[in-house]
């Protein structure tokens, strides 16, 4: 009788293993399955050259796109490196007019719309009669102009952000017809130049514009590097460890 448990014992027991090694194997076998298929060195370095090869990329990097970046870019074609590249100009750009609105906040330097129908000294805030941004909350324009930036951001009323939103929308329906619909081969560029930069001689192939096309890139993505560390800083005081408006 113990002779016989044990041997259903060991017998059971290697059954067990059997059925757990063919589960393991079959499991290896369907997520083998599903693996992407490797792809060709030719595909590969044809899609480095793409990724490499596109304006923006500079000397801090290496003349080589960022591993994050080529992660992203992997699969993208010339069409969806375009798209990125309009991207990080559009943020690039705002992000410059924000670091100008930011320090202008923080230094306390207002326009004299913000100071009410006085016109006082542009340095100063106070007026005689503050003009109301909303009558339904009573926030005044001098009480945006003595705020910090972020505080501004819940003291603009709801329909103040609807008119901010439909703003935005209206410049890139603009900017999507000019990039995309008319085919324009350069990314950022919008067909809007009222000072005239790319009026020059040689156009948009000439070293100097080339060189000013660059100069944009690199400070709109120290820019965008600049606000992010001010609002961090903003929102957890401390966060940003060195000097800052």
């Amino acid at each position: 009788l113990t002779r016989f448990v044990f041997d259903r014992l060991f017998h059971s027991k290697k059954a067990a293993k059997m059925m757990k090694a063919a589960a393991l194997f079959t499991l290896l076998a369907s997520a083998s399955a599903f693996a992407p298929a490797n792809q060709s060195p030719r595909v590969s370095v044809a899609q480095n050259a793409l990724i490499d090869e596109a304006f923006g990329i500079s000397v801090e990097t290496g003349n080589k796109c960022p591993p994050l970046g080529r992660a992203i870019l992997v699969d993208a074609n010339e069409t969806g490196i375009k798209w990125w590249q309009n991207a990080e100009i559009k943020n690039g750009r705002v992000a410059m007019v924000a670091t100008i609105g930011y320090m202008i906040q923080k230094w306390g330097i207002h326009m004299p719309l913000y100071l009410g129908p006085s016109g006082s000294n542009a340095f100063h805030p106070e007026s005689t009669k503050d003009w109301l941004l909303s009558s339904t909350t009573g926030v005044t324009f001098s009480d945006i102009a003595k705020a910090d930036p972020l505080d501004t951001i819940a003291m603009v009323p709801a329909a103040g952000w609807v008119q901010v939103l439909f703003a935005a929308g209206l410049f890139e329906l603009a900017g999507w017809k000019r990039q995309w619909m008319d085919e324009n081969p350069i990314p950022g560029n919008y067909g809007y130049d009222p000072l005239g930069f790319t009026k020059r001689e040689g156009g948009w192939d000439s070293a100097e514009l080339t060189k000013l096309r660059m100069m944009e890139i690199k400070n709109g993505r120290v820019a965008m590097m600049a606000m992010a560390g001010w609002l961090s800083n903003e929102s957890i005081p401390g966060a940003f460890p060195v000097w800052h408006p």
